[in-house]
Order: C-alpha cells, then structure tokens, then sequence
C-alpha cells in the first residue's frame, strides 16, 4: 500500500465532512453566493447596464436580469473575446472554453480565476467522496486515463482557447502525474482514431485502475483493447474496478460494457459544463447528483413545462419539488447571467439537493403536440433492454412526419451489440413503455394520429460513420438521443444494415 493511498482515505473523509457542511445549509450557502456574485459584477459593463448596485434581493436580480442563452450574452462575450476587460466578470477570463453552438456556429465560454478552481475542486471531490464511501483509496496506485479532447491551446487576443477537457488536463495534481495516462504526445493527436489506437498501444500493459470519459468513446477504447488482446477487459486490468463518466444517461449503455469489462463495477456520474461543474453523484446508493452550491453558481430553475410562456416562473433553490422535470439557469463567478445552459434537470432529493439530469430543453419531439422527452425515451429503452442479454452500443429518434404510407411514426434508429431475437416484441416494449409515460403519445395512438414506433437497425459503427461524416468524430461530441427534425435521421438512412 503506497503512501498515497495511507493518506487519502482520512482526507477524503475530511473533505466530505465539509461538503456536506454547506450541503446541509443550502439556502444560506446560495445566499451568500448570491451576494458575493452581485458584489463582485456590480461595475462591471453588465453589471452597469443591469443596476447590480441597487440589488439587494433575488426578485430584485429577477427584475432586471431576464433569461438568456449565449445569443443573449453574445454582445458582451464579442466584446470580451475582443480583448476588452471588465465586461462580464472582472478583469479578463483565464480562458475561453470553445463548444459548438447550433445557432452561433462555436461558442466561447469565458473560464475566469475565480471559476476554474471549481472545475478542479468538484472532479478532484467526486473521488474523494468514492474514498470515503467504499473505504477504498487502492485506485490510487495504479494508473488512471481520462479520455479527452487535446490539450492543445490557442491565443484569442490574450486569453488561451481550447475544449473544456483540454483545459483541465493543465490540472491535474501534480501526486497524480505519475499515474495519469496517456502521455502528453499521445493526448495532443487530433484524429480520432489515431488517438485511440495509440492509447491502447500506450495502457495495454498497465495497470489501469481509474477510467473516464463519454461512454461511447470508452466503449470504443474497450473494443480496440479487446480486438488486440482477444481477453475481457477484466483480464487486461483486473484492478480496474470504476468508471467515471459524464454527458450522458449511462444506463442504456450499461448492459453492453458490462459485457466488454466482465464483471459488474461501480460508477461515478459527473455533472461539468464549460460554463460551470453543477453537480457530481457523491453515493453509490442514493440516487442523483449532489448539486454544488457553493462552487460560485448561483441557480435557478424554470418548469419545463412553462419554459416557453411569455413570463415564466423563475424560482430558486429554495422553491423547488421532486418530480418536476426543470430548465437550469446559472447566475456564475465566470460572468454568465441569467444562462440557459440548455438542460433539463429532476430532482432526486431535498435534503442534500441532488438532480439527474433528464435531457435538453431542445431536444425534445412534439411534431404532434407529444412533447417526448430524453428522459421518457431513455426509461422505455432501458425497460425493453431489462432482464435480456441485448446490448445497445448507440441510439437517437426522430419524427417520421412524411411516411411513403400508412400512418406517421416515431423512427427509433438504434446500433445494435447484440440484438432482440424478435424485433416486433422488442419494438412493442418500447412502445408500451412511452404510452405509459406519456398521455399525449398514448392519445395519439389510440387516436390513429400516430403508429406505434418503428426501430431501424444501425449497422456496427455505423453512428461512428456518422458522426466522422459531419466532422464531429471523438473527443467530447454526442449524439442527441432524439430531436423534432429529420436532421440526423435522414442522414442516418446511409448507415442502416441491408
């Protein structure tokens, strides 16, 4: 046992023990968020144009700060990225982190001093709470990946540019470097899959313990170091024993990396966004996220079903119930105001706060008024998939508005590891499932409006294929599990087996 590992497991319990000092305060933590952000902005350009020195109240930021997506803030942000100071948040942001924006071709999310410790701290805490649960440190003294974007950055008028991963992978703890994989030549490979190969080339004979990333490009890892050995992955790194991962509901893919690790592991759900790290899974019993409210964000939350009325309510922390599928909002020490980031979150517990997330407010399919949402077609896959040996490896569904004939329908276009021995069951599953959540979709069936759902079977690689066609193969790009348009679908068509 290294000295490392000795040492973790006390800190780790430390650490948690503070966490859940303001976790157990959370209004009065929000609070003091809240007034320390205004504090800060107040003469900043926004915080000019938006009277921050005469708020003094939640309803009075409410009054004058309104919603807003990065289109919102894009007059600010232009004026940031052309070198001005003093803009959003004080000073200059440290970086910009660039993501694809759908409406703004690349977007550029300021990352400030004050913020990028709490990417840090919260990813750093996520293990730390892992320690302190299992009793476990041993992961330490083995060698850990993070399968990410490259480190690689540019200069935008004075502030570094890069993807959020590439970012962080400037800091890792400098304990850690000695264990952390791949090597820094290797992280910087753009191509995809160069990248991977050469990764597998650099960990096939180590000791892995700790694994991270998107699951599909994980899986991707796993079935590269299973091609090369013909072994299992327990048998390749049989210390390895928990996946950590973000950006995706894992259950759908659960079933098939089961099948490529050989064995049933743990797994710790992360919650980071370039425009700040929301929560992080803190239990491997309890269910959800730990929300981080003390990490600079101040939230708010929106009903989902109301997002799109004239005057929404916008409610904090406080106010909120289970059950109800909301629009998060984030108020942060990067200087994003009143920012719809986009997701859609549940909560899973009051006391401490913690949420899954169920989706994007965007990526919905109402082409007949059923508002379907990604957390409704993620539990009726799962139920079809329960109890059987059938692996998914990738998934999306879109609309058929304009069939050749009969009815429309809902196209479920999903890339089969191993699949159902019968096709129309495994189809009707899915569709008793979404009947049963959705009163829309079950009227409209029984309405004749709708036909039940039809599944396509993606070849093998086939999303690959995809996602290489319209540039956006690895790193920290996703699929959209499902949309109101045939955007995808119809390009999906040249992917499906004979």
């Amino acid at each position: 046992m290294s000295i490392k590992s000795v040492f973790a497991i006390p800190f780790a319990k430390r650490v948690t023990k503070r966490v859940f000092k303001w976790a157990n305060n959370p209004h009065e933590t929000q609070e003091k968020v809240f007034q320390k952000l205004i504090l800060k902005a107040k003469n900043t350009a926004f915080g000019k144009d938006h009277d921050f020195k005469n708020i003094t109240s939640y309803n009075d930021f409410k009054n004058r700060v309104k919603i807003q997506d990065y289109e919102g803030l894009r007059p600010y942000v232009d004026r940031i990225v052309a070198g001005e100071e003093d803009v959003l948040w004080k000073g200059k942001p440290l970086y910009f982190a660039k993501t694809s924006g759908t409406t703004s071709g690349a977007k550029y999310i300021p990352i400030t001093k004050d913020s990028m410790p709490t990417h840090i701290k919260a990813a750093r805490n996520a293990l730390l709470f892992y320690m302190a649960e299992k009793k476990d440190a041993s992961f330490v003294n083995g060698k850990m990946i993070f399968l990410q974007g490259s480190p690689m950055l540019e200069d935008k008028n004075g502030v570094n540019l890069g993807r959020l991963s590439g970012i962080v992978a400037h800091y890792v703890p400098q304990y850690l470097l000695k264990n952390r994989l791949p090597s820094w030549k290797t992280n910087c490979i753009e191509d995809w899959d160069t990248k991977v190969n050469a990764i597998v080339k650099e960990t096939v004979d180590e000791d892995m313990t700790l694994i991270s990333g998107i699951p599909s490009w994980v899986q991707m890892y796993f079935e590269k170091l299973i091609e090369k050995t013909g072994k299992p992955i327990k048998d390749i790194f049989p210390n390895f024993n928990f996946f950590v991962y973000g950006g995706v509901n894992f259950e759908p893919y659960k079933n098939k990396f089961e099948s490529l690790i050989g064995k049933k592991i743990d797994y710790v759900e992360l919650y980071p966004a370039s425009e700040g790290f929301i929560a992080y899974q803190d239990s491997q019993t309890e269910p959800g996220m730990l929300l981080q409210l003390n990490s600079g964000i101040f939230y708010e939350f929106i009903s989902a079903a109301e997002f799109y009325n004239e005057n929404p309510t916008r409610i904090s922390v406080k106010d909120v119930q289970l059950g109800v599928n909301y629009v998060i909002i984030l108020n942060t020490n990067a200087g994003l105001w009143g920012y719809n980031i986009g997701d859609t979150v549940e909560f899973t517990s009051l006391m401490p706060y913690r949420i899954k997330v169920t989706g994007r407010i965007k990526h919905f399919i109402s082409a007949f008024g059923e508002h379907v949402i990604g957390k409704e077609v993620e539990k009726a896959l799962n139920d079809a998939i329960k109890g059987t040996g059938i692996n998914i490896s990738e998934f999306t569904v879109a609309p058929q508005v304009n069939p050749e004939s009969g009815l429309p329908y809902h196209e479920w276009f999903i890339e089969f590891e191993n699949e159902p021995e019968n096709m129309e069951i495994f189809s009707e599953k899915i569709d008793a499932s979404m009947q049963a959540q959705n009163v829309y979709y079950l009227d409209l069936i029984a309405g004749k409006v709708l036909r039940s759902l039809v599944v396509r079977k993606v070849k093998k690689g086939g999303f690959h294929e995809y996602m290489k066609s319209i540039g956006k193969f690895g790193g920290q790009n996703k699929i959209p599990q499902l949309s109101d348009n045939r955007k995808i679908a119809d390009v999906l068509q040249n992917f499906l087996m004979n």
